[in-house]
């Protein structure tokens, strides 16, 4: 990246929520309509309606330091740029990843005008629609080892699990690597017992919604993938059924 800074630029990063567009907030909303560029992995930037004066740039999902350099760019230019993500832009998304760029450019970029604004994240999105999972101390892992190596993500499963947190996992299973979320469930059978709650919240919000709730033992791998939102309750978490479908709670006091 090189060239002067134009004042008039401004960057904001962004999340969309899960995927219905009356998730997006007021405030991203009004963002993108005074934007000149949007920039962003392909299916995010598709969910932002083409006008004119806008000019969108996709990229694939892998290219975050790029695209994140790309941003700073355009926004030296003088341009009004949007990054977008899915969910929240902090919660394993391209605002991490935007400083990561930041950080190592010169100090005359850091004088650019950049805000993160926060989205609806898939996990409270999921959150929601279970009940209240959540409801007391939680953490939240991302299953993914493209960034981190295997043995890390079983540290945190079993360091979770000891400390009898509800966990959110993101990332649980891809094609390209169907055996991690194999073995993060069986670790967890272990850990957790087979009658522990799981939930899987699968493309919360959009047409393709599916909710499932079950336990550790009767746990499929197969019943996830990249669209999933999986929930594993902590020892408290409860189960309600209803003549709708099953509420999922973790009570607010632990014993």
């Amino acid at each position: 990246m090189a060239g002067d800074i134009n004042k008039n630029g401004w960057l904001r990063i962004v999340g969309l929520g899960p995927g219905a567009d009356a998730l997006i907030t007021p405030e991203v909303s009004a963002v993108l309509s005074a934007a000149t560029d949007v920039v962003g992995y392909v299916p995010y930037v598709d969910r932002v309606a083409p006008r004119p004066g806008l000019v969108r740039h996709g990229s694939d999902n892998r290219e975050e330091i790029r695209r994140a350099e790309q941003a700073l760019q355009l926004t030296a230019d003088g341009c009004r740029v949007v990054v977008v993500s899915s969910g929240d832009p902090g919660v394993f998304a391209m605002a991490a990843a935007l400083f990561e760029a930041l950080e190592k450019a010169g100090p005359e970029w850091r004088s650019l005008d950049i805000q993160v604004l926060p989205g609806i994240s898939a996990m409270l999105a999921a959150s929601a629609r279970l009940g209240a999972p959540l409801g007391h101390d939680f953490c939240c892992i991302n299953l993914s080892d493209n960034l981190k190596p295997w043995g890390v993500i079983e540290r945190r499963l079993r360091l979770a699990a000891e400390a009898d947190f509800a966990m959110a996992f993101y990332n649980p299973r891809s094609r390209a690597r169907p055996e991690g979320f194999a073995r993060a469930l069986e670790l967890l059978r272990q850990a957790c017992g087979p009658q522990r709650l799981i939930a899987f919240a699968r493309a919360v919000s959009t047409p393709e919604e599916s909710i499932l709730v079950t336990t550790l033992g009767e746990a499929e791998p197969e019943m996830a993938d990249m669209r999933t939102l999986v929930m594993v309750g902590s020892s408290q978490t409860r189960r309600i059924e209803c003549p709708a479908g099953p509420w999922v709670y973790t009570p607010r006091s632990a014993s």
